[in-house]
């Protein structure tokens, strides 16, 4: 099991990709600790601070032809890593 799943990729995340802060989808049990050692592992840089949220899922509902099919969506936690200064994550350098 992976503590980070997919990076953020969004229009305010990557304004924030200026100032060296970087988003991540993550698991939600992990804590900042594991979050930190996972990121540091994974793209080899130093992380100086980690912020994280947790998403509830949303009710959604949808009308099809027989009848109305509701439902959530995935409940998620998000977690926002500062790296240190003059150090970057470049996510599509293996592509």
């Amino acid at each position: 099991m992976s503590i980070l799943k997919k990076p953020l990729v969004t229009e305010k995340v990557s304004a924030l990709n200026e100032k060296g802060k970087y988003g991540f989808i993550v698991d939600v049990n992990a804590n900042k600790v594991e979050i930190k050692k996972a990121v540091e592992d994974m793209y080899g840089v130093t992380v100086e601070d980690v912020n994280t949220m947790k998403y509830q899922g949303k009710a959604k509902s949808r009308y099809t032809k027989s009848r109305i099919v509701s439902g959530r969506t995935n409940s998620f936690k998000k977690a926002i890593v500062t790296v240190a200064e003059g150090e970057v994550i470049d996510f599509y350098s293996g592509i």
